[in-house]
């Protein structure tokens, strides 16, 4: 299966994936590389972006997907086929959620992975006591987020996450492309743009997965003991870790 783009190149290699490049990128070439696409790709269309990170690092590249809905994992199947979506099971998900990440395996044209934990909750809570989510949310995302997130990206020099500089304040300054220096890795949002009425569009036109629980009044979905219904007015981040000072999980800091 080839994949042409506009310019009649061939982005697209045997199997439907864009031929990899044998050589491995330093973290310094990584950067000037996501320094100058940021520049040349801020306003660009998130498929372009997506195209772009697909042909540039082959199977070095990835989406991370938590499975509030499959947007951005059907964005990049349409110019990556069969590209590789890291889903965090963390064991502590909404069923619905799960739901999602069975049917995004099922009807996408991608290879889900779930990566679980080194520590299975009740193994956690024998080693720092129950609920570690209540007394310490932070290392529970360590735990239960970051580190696993940290073992699935090695083998990517790229990773796509679904970021958008409208769902909180925090975001607001989301670069389309850049230069994750803590992992020395390429990160791409490629709907960084996008607003929810372009994701509620997208949705729509193309009949894409997405996590009932929007329908039940959560703005945003994460594991279920620290996330909460969203309030009129609030943002859409609101719910999450509502009695904490906490705004992130670690995978975007």
């Amino acid at each position: 299966m080839s994949l042409v783009s506009a310019t009649g190149l061939d982005l697209v290699g045997p199997g439907g994936r864009p031929p990899a490049d044998p050589s491995r990128r330093n973290p310094e070439e990584l950067r000037t590389l996501a320094e100058e696409a940021a520049r040349e790709l801020e306003g660009a269309p998130a498929l372009e972006i997506a195209r772009w990170a697909a042909h540039t690092f082959g199977d070095r590249f990835c989406v991370t997907s938590s499975m509030a809905d499959a947007v951005l994992a059907h964005v990049v199947s349409r110019v990556a086929p069969g590209v590789d979506v890291v889903f965090l099971d963390t064991g502590l998900h909404f069923p619905e959620t799960l739901r999602v990440r069975d049917e995004v395996a099922r009807t996408l044209p991608v290879n889900v992975r779930s990566i679980r934990p080194r520590l299975t909750v009740g193994q956690q809570d024998g080693q720092y006591g129950p609920r570690l989510f209540n007394k310490s949310p932070d290392d529970c995302c360590q735990l239960r987020k970051v580190e696993p997130l940290e073992r699935a990206l090695s083998g990517y020099d790229a990773w796509a996450a679904g970021l958008r500089r409208d769902e909180s304040p925090t975001r607001a300054n989301t670069p389309v492309v850049t230069f994750d220096a803590r992992r020395g890795k390429v990160k791409v949002n490629p709907i960084a743009a996008w607003s929810q009425g372009d994701v509620d569009a997208y949705i729509a036109r193309w009949n894409v997965p997405v996590n009932e629980l929007f329908k039940q009044g959560y703005g945003s979905i994460g594991c279920w003991p620290c996330t909460r219904r969203t309030k009129a007015g609030e943002d859409a981040r609101a719910g999450r870790w509502a009695m904490f000072e906490k705004t992130e999980c670690g995978l975007h800091v």
